[in-house]
């Protein structure tokens, strides 16, 4: 089992389990927060790019998939009165720009930019899912869920041809180690 897979034990003390749950919806709202910008950008790239018509219709496909989750987080924040990362307008920003810059590289360098931001994610949500699975059966379905569409967007890009992309491994090592520092920024701003 990787280490993104052990589950992590319950704090102890008065509202320690809360204050986890928040940290966990808080970088999960981000995270999908930072999807559907990062789509957006591509999207903004690729719709007037000449014979991309069918790339920029799947980044369309996969924003809306990311919008879904980032309503359902939205929806739970606000069910346990949890506040949204400080860092939220930046990590739009940050997104946005990843994905217009991505996409004018080229297609294959937007979907190696799906590849490694899926990645990490998914792996994010797989040890979320082992953490709560005892603790909160309803959320870890959904997580469930989210991470099965995450694994289809990975899975897509590499079809697509991510690993083709000028200076993958650099791009892909860059972007991954961006999603992981941003993951840990947001579980606690």
């Amino acid at each position: 089992m990787s280490a993104a897979q052990k589950a992590v034990p319950p704090r102890p003390g008065r509202g320690a389990q809360a204050a986890r749950l928040a940290e966990i919806l808080r970088v999960d709202q981000a995270g999908e927060l930072a999807a559907v910008h990062i789509y957006r950008g591509q999207q903004a790239v690729m719709k007037h790019a000449r014979g991309h018509q069918r790339v920029a219709e799947q980044l369309k496909e996969m924003e809306g998939h990311e919008q879904v989750h980032l309503s359902r987080f939205n929806e739970l924040l606000n069910e346990h009165k949890v506040r949204p990362t400080l860092m939220s307008p930046l990590w739009r920003l940050a997104a946005f720009t990843l994905g217009a810059g991505t996409a004018l590289i080229g297609d294959k360098a937007a979907h190696a930019c799906t590849e490694a931001v899926e990645s990490v994610i998914e792996k994010h949500y797989a040890g979320q899912i082992e953490e709560l699975k005892d603790r909160d059966p309803a959320l870890t379905a959904e997580l469930v869920q989210f991470r099965e569409d995450e694994l289809m967007h990975h899975d897509l890009a590499i079809e697509e041809g991510a690993h083709e992309a000028t200076a993958y491994p650099l791009l892909s090592a860059v972007i991954q180690t961006g999603c992981k520092v941003a993951i840990k920024i947001s579980e606690k701003i």
